[in-house]
């Protein structure tokens, strides 16, 4: 399984990609506005693909290893998950983006968050997908907002008292 946009190339996220994606989640500036806000430690990261593995062979879907086409680079993650921080919005399907800082401002999260979200609307089926968004992650709403998501709700996340934008977007 692979989806290509014009200059990414998204692939499930394998064991095989903790190494390079432990980089990127150790950077506090990527970190920042994603759960309790800490950067991740190795085994955090080894961990979350040895998950996200076994949640693509299990389901048949879930989170995307982002590579450039043009380098074979991976710059990031496509996310498919079940937003279960958040037990207010369930069922729910969430997409989110997560770049390394490398790579801001290159329009990379937008456009693997349309493959992704083309991938739940054609080939899941899904009708509706949100994003979970750091109310004060200003790049995030603005990707969310040009994917065409609407605000659907204000929240906060139980447990780490984070206030929570849901954004929605229906097929």
């Amino acid at each position: 399984m692979e989806l290509k946009t014009e200059r990414l190339s998204l692939r499930p996220l394998a064991e095989s990609d903790a190494k390079d994606l432990a980089a990127i989640n150790a950077d506090p500036e990527v970190m920042r506005y994603i759960g309790s806000g800490a950067p991740r430690t190795p085994e955090q990261t080894e961990a979350l693909c040895a998950k996200a593995a076994a949640h693509w062979d299990e389901h048949g879907w879930g989170a995307f290893a982002v590579s450039e086409r043009a380098t074979g680079d991976l710059v990031g993650l496509g996310i498919l998950a079940t937003p279960s921080f958040l037990p207010e919005i369930l069922p729910a399907t969430e997409v989110g983006w997560r770049i390394a800082r490398g790579r801001w401002g290159r329009g990379y999260a937008p456009e693997a968050a349309r493959a992704v979200v083309g991938f739940a609307f054609g080939d899941l089926g899904l009708d509706r997908v949100v994003s979970c968004v750091h109310a004060e992650n200003a790049a995030s709403v603005r990707v969310a907002e040009k994917l065409g998501m609407a605000l659907e709700r204000e929240t906060v996340v139980p447990g780490l008292d984070v206030p929570c934008r849901v954004y929605e977007l229906r097929a």
